[in-house]
């Protein structure tokens, strides 16, 4: 089952861009990511990386990101492992507004621990994970038109 967040902001798709494609922003703006250890130079083209952790110091989890698809500057399509929870398919999807973008994450839980737990329960465990992970990135896009965060 595909869980789906939604998320307004009066960021340009090209601001919301900009910090999808800086990889190094990634812990920034993905809950449970917490640090980032190596960038590909190619992000995010296609089958480019994050190298990342999860969880908090001492107990890490090294693991990475993969770029699955990209449509222009509009679509990111990524695929997560988190060692030993699982793997995910995750589409981020930007649309012009009058006012901004229109930022859309699906994600699908593809393999691992997270398979076993009910439809019901991931989506629980998901849902907010990935609306949070949607404000974090309209907050920080939105950041570098209006000014510093509180302006």
């Amino acid at each position: 089952m595909t869980r789906i967040a939604r998320q307004d902001t009066a960021a340009s798709p090209r601001e919301v861009w900009n910090v999808l494609s800086d990889g190094w922003r990634y812990a920034a703006w993905v809950v449970g990511a917490s640090r980032i250890r190596r960038v590909d130079a190619a992000w995010p083209d296609v089958g480019s990386r994050i190298c990342h952790s999860v969880g908090m110091w001492p107990v890490l989890f090294d693991d990475y990101t993969e770029v699955l698809g990209r449509t222009s500057e509009r679509e990111l399509v990524l695929g997560a492992r988190v060692r030993p929870f699982g793997r995910a398919g995750i589409r981020l999807t930007i649309d012009q507004t009058e006012t901004g973008s229109h930022i859309t994450m699906s994600e699908h839980i593809t393999g691992g621990v997270g398979c076993v737990l009910p439809e019901v329960v991931q989506g629980e465990l998901v849902r907010p994970r990935n609306q949070e992970c949607l404000r974090r990135l309209a907050m920080i896009a939105e950041r570098g038109t209006h000014g510093e965060a509180g302006e």
